[in-house]
Formats: structure tokens, C-alpha cells, sequence
């Protein structure tokens, strides 16, 4: 299947149903009068979270949705039937957005998590309803309200727990693919990865998911090599694994560029937990390992742990590195909830008591 992180779709909710003019006439019925009946109200736009799902592919071949139109009422005071209601299924961390795509309008990170966007038309009175003391014969009937419509973007951010960036060929997929079940594509050249990577990682009993993305190189920011749109996939992670190929002659020039591309990203990637690795240290002696990793150090004030996806070097305490940030942001977050969900307990009793 082909990966789509990106859709632009047209949303149109259904009409209501327009209301009816009609009268009683029964054989020895004494007294007639209005009895139209109302317009059945449009159908609704709604988009769903599905577990399976993990590409916007199907948006492809469809961009147009639109949701039924009420039916309109009749005589004998019978109402229109309610227009269909359009479900529209999504992978989770489907981020709905305007047609500017800046405002964002829904974040489905739940399996089945549910957001109505669009509503339907209401449907309008039928004559029976304008019936008073004054009116018995209305012969007035409303049109059903219109729907909403709009074009919005889908855009997807893998749900994950850790996030690998680098230079391309700096050994990402290798990394994915030695501690996972993953197969991504594997060669000696770069942009090997095209689009983003999961693996779960289980790891002393304890699971996590793992995201690659494609290769960050100079001026990614302003659209060279496959830009930095993919950067997007790592937003949610807790923490970020940094690999920087060993074997090149620079490894801080490395480093400073990806750390560069995340400031000018945005979306407060630069600020996330962030360990950093050597990597490809097979291939290197142990003087020129201490001597890079002792230079990478100096330059980026952290920790430089030498690994390698190949040998397996590092690999098991790397994993249980990350395992241990992962659990220090599961346990802010889980705080965070329960701080936000106290707040609005407070504000709803507040409102109960005025």
C-alpha cells in the first residue's frame, strides 16, 4: 500500500427537507385543517478514528463527500426522514485542518474517537406548525436550512513513543530494522527511506513504537532533498534518538545541520528529549570512536553513546535508554490529564452551584 500522509477533500453536509402545505380532507370528517408535516433535517459529516488504518491513500481516489438531504414532510402531519449521515474513517493521529491549513479543526489521537464536523440543514416547518387561533388555515411552509460545506486538509502524524532523526544514510532504517520486526528498505545510498517507518520495539517486557523518517539534510526547511513535512511524524514522540553516522568525516558538522533543520521546524521538536548515538562504529577502530565521540560531546554538551545497528553494539542499552524517557513523558502526560480533567470538574460544579 502507498503511504499518503496528505489529503485535500470537499465536505458538504446534507440540506434539510422543506416543509408541507397540505390540508385534512376526509369523507365525514367535520373539521379539516393543516396538516403538512416537517422537513426531515440533512445528514451530518463525521470522521472516525480506526485502528488498521495507517495511510490517507483512499483520499486519493475520492476527495468529494457528501452527506444526504432531508426529506421533505408531507400531508397527514408526516415528518421527512433525516438525510444519511456520512462516517468518514481516518487512521489515528489524523489531524483535520482549514483550507489554509493553519487552523486546526479536529486531532483524532483515540482509537475510535469520533468528531462531528459538519452538521446538517434543519428541516423546515410544514404548515401544521404556523396552525394558532388566529391562523387555522396557514398556508405558509418554510424551506429546509442548508447544509455546510467546506475543503479541509487531512494531515497524518504517526502515533509513536520514540523518533529516529539524522542525515540520510546515517543508518536509520538499519537501526529500525535490527531492533524491530520492520523491514524497511535498506541500501549504501542516500534517501533510501521515502516516507516514514513504525517498528514496536519490545524490549524487558516492555513495548514501545519506534518512528524512521526520511533523511534531513541541509535547507530542509525550505524544500531541499524530500523537505522536512515528515518531521511531522516525530511531533508526538516523548523522546527523540539522534543517529550520527560515525564514519564521516564530520559527525559534528552532522549533527549541527539536523539540529538546525528541528530549530527552524518548529512545533517545539528542538525541545524534546533528544539522545544522541555514533553510529556505524563497526566499521570504525576504537581510537577514531573516542576521538569522534569525545569531539561530539564538546560540541553538543551531551552524552554520545557509541552503537551499531549491524554489530549490536550499544543496541540493548540504547533501547532501555529510551524505555526510561518514554516512561518520564507517559507519566507527565497521564499528570497532565488528570490535572486538566480536575480543572473541568472544578469549572463544571462552579457552574452548578451559580
Amino acid at each position: 500500500m502507498k503511504f499518503l500522509d496528505e489529503a485535500k477533500i470537499f465536505l458538504k453536509s446534507g440540506d434539510g427537507g422543506g416543509g408541507s402545505v397540505s390540508f385534512r380532507r376526509e369523507k365525514y370528517v367535520e373539521f379539516g385543517g393543516p396538516d403538512g408535516g416537517n422537513g426531515g433535517r440533512g445528514g451530518d459529516i463525521v470522521f472516525q478514528a480506526m485502528d488498521g488504518l495507517n495511510t490517507l491513500i483512499d483520499f486519493r481516489y475520492q476527495q468529494h463527500f457528501k452527506a444526504g438531504r432531508g426529506h421533505h414532510g408531507m400531508g397527514r402531519d408526516r415528518s421527512g426522514a433525516a438525510g444519511d449521515t456520512i462516517t468518514i474513517k481516518v487512521p489515528v493521529g489524523t489531524q483535520i485542518l482549514a483550507e489554509d491549513k493553519e487552523a486546526l479543526l479536529a486531532d483524532l489521537t483515540e482509537v475510535g474517537q469520533t468528531m462531528t464536523l459538519l452538521r446538517g440543514g434543519d428541516g423546515g416547518f410544514g404548515n401544521a406548525h404556523f396552525k394558532s387561533s388566529t391562523n387555522q388555515a396557514p398556508r405558509r411552509a418554510d424551506p429546509g436550512w442548508p447544509g455546510e460545506e467546506r475543503w479541509v486538509w487531512l494531515r497524518l502524524k504517526l502515533i509513536a513513543d520514540a523518533g529516529l532523526v539524522g542525515l540520510p544514510n546515517a543508518g536509520k532504517s538499519t537501526f529500525l530494522s535490527a531492533v524491530s520486526r520492520a523491514r524497511p528498505k535498506v541500501a549504501d545510498y542516500p534517501f533510501t527511506t521515502l516516507h516514514p517507518n513504525l517498528g514496536v520495539i519490545r524490549n524487558d517486557e516492555a513495548d514501545f513504537v519506534l518512528a524512521d523518517i526520511p533523511g534531513l539534510i541541509a535547507g530542509a526547511h525550505q524544500g531541499a532533498g524530500l523537505g522536512d513535512r515528515f518531521l511531522g511524524h516525530v511531533e508526538r514522540c516523548g523522546v527523540l534518538l539522534h543517529l550520527v553516522d560515525g564514519t564521516q568525516e564530520d559527525p559534528v558538522g552532522a549533527w549541527r545541520t539536523v539540529r538546525q533543520e528541528l530549530e527552524a521546524y518548529g512545533g517545539a521538536l528542538a525541545e524534546k528529549p533528544e539522545v544522541l548515538a555514533l553510529n556505524k562504529t563497526d566499521a570504525l577502530d576504537e581510537e577514531t570512536i573516542r576521538t569522534r565521540q569525545k569531539a561530539l560531546a564538546e560540541a553538543s554538551g551531551e552524552e554520545v553513546h557509541p552503537i551499531s545497528g549491524i554489530s549490536g553494539r550499544g543496541v540493548k542499552q540504547m533501547l532501555r535508554l529510551l524505555q526510561q524517557h518514554i516512561r518520564a513523558y507517559r507519566a507527565a502526560e497521564a499528570e497532565a490529564d488528570a490535572a486538566r480533567q480536575q480543572a473541568l470538574e472544578e469549572l463544571t460544579a462552579q457552574r452548578d452551584d451559580d
